[in-house]
């Protein structure tokens, strides 16, 4: 297994050195939501007969799949899962520390939506979050982050990019695997994933758009796009690029090509750890190369002390329940903080709200520094 998949699933925690036991199970749970509404949860399988598979010759098709989160009615279905047991199985399997716990444990993780609940209407539709997660990450990977912007009020659509993932899995039960950037991380492979899901990105908008199903609870004019290590860095590329992308969030993503091809003048958020601060100059100083073209009228660059690059995602939590080591800040911590600012920015720039938190430090949130 290539050196990116390993690091980018569970493996960041490679000083640990005794397994669970055989047969033993860790009982995983995401934290609960903090907004008033329940959740409702679709996978859809979505499929562009426009262009093909930019991954794997041969394919004719890129065939996607997505998750919808929303406002929800109370009902008594079933909760969503989180994955599929191969999935889970192909997620612990580039993990050696975890061989020997069930292989469907991440199957079992305790999510807060419902399957197929009956969606609440609202007068010109909810505004809508896209989200992207990092370079062989699950969807999945961002369902803390969907839950909480589902149960405040927005629709959210999680795209799976086929092929970027360890798992997919098909409603027909194929499950396929990483082939994307096999080769590593360069300037032109994060050119064609931005590429990729950028394309991605506006067929399922188109799609959404299209479907009478989805259209009726979106507001089209309000779409904001959050993503999560190259998830962020092609949210970047894309908000000036979209006419209907209106606002993005970079989550720790380190920007590759390390400029854009225009000029972020819309909305923009950085979230990073420490690493990315000015002093440090970040992994490899892309987000100092990358600021000074971030030219719009709001922009903010913050870091979260004692955070790592899964601290803003499900495995901030998953991690230590799993029997992984713990980063510096705890991980239900770092969940909070990502979702108090991601949600604020979306209230701000999606429905006018004010959002305080976003204007200067809080010694509420002492471990979030402003640049």
């Amino acid at each position: 297994m290539n050196k990116i998949l390993v690091a980018s699933t569970l493996a960041l925690a490679v000083s640990l050195t005794t397994p669970y036991p055989a047969q033993a199970a860790p009982v995983t749970a995401l934290p609960a939501p903090t907004g008033p509404y329940p959740i409702g949860k679709v996978d859809l399988h979505l499929v562009d007969r426009s262009r093909p598979d930019p991954w794997v010759a041969g394919r004719d098709v890129r065939e996607l799949m997505v998750s919808i989160w929303y406002p929800a009615r109370r009902g008594t279905s079933r909760p969503a899962p989180y994955l599929t047991p191969k999935e889970s199985e192909l997620v612990l399997k580039g993990v050696p520390q975890l061989r020997d716990i069930p292989s469907d444990t991440l199957a079992r993780t305790r999510t807060h939506a419902r399957a197929e609940a009956p969606a609440v209407g609202r007068k010109g539709g909810w505004p809508l979050v896209v989200l992207s997660p990092g370079m062989t990450l699950p969807r999945a990977t961002m369902t803390s982050l969907a839950e909480e912007f589902a149960t405040r009020g927005y629709l959210v659509a999680a795209i799976e990019h086929t092929y970027e993932s360890v798992a997919t899995t098909f409603p027909d039960g194929r499950t396929v695997t990483f082939e994307a950037g096999k080769a590593g991380q360069t300037p032109e492979t994060g050119a064609k994933v931005a590429r990729v899901r950028a394309a991605d990105t506006e067929f399922v908008l188109d799609e959404l758009g299209r479907s009478r199903r989805w259209n009726a609870l979106i507001d089209e004019s309000r779409i904001a796009m959050v993503g999560h290590s190259v998830g962020g860095q092609s949210a970047a590329q894309l908000l000036p690029a979209s006419r209907r992308i209106k606002a993005a969030v970079n989550l720790d993503g380190t920007y590759h090509p390390k400029t854009p091809a225009q000029p972020l003048d819309k909305p923009f958020m950085m979230i990073g750890n420490p690493r990315h601060q000015p002093e440090f100059g970040g992994p490899d100083g892309s987000w100092d190369t990358f600021w000074p073209h971030v030219t719009g009228d709001w922009k903010r660059w913050l870091t979260v002390t004692g955070a790592e690059h899964m601290s803003f995602i499900d495995y901030a939590v998953l991690q230590p329940q799993l029997g992984l080591p713990k980063t510096p800040i705890d991980g239900e911590r770092a969940i909070a903080i990502t979702r108090r600012y991601v949600t604020a920015f979306l209230d701000l720039h999606l429905r006018n709200k004010p959002a305080p938190a976003l204007d200067r430090p809080s010694p509420d949130w002492p471990e979030v520094r402003f640049w």
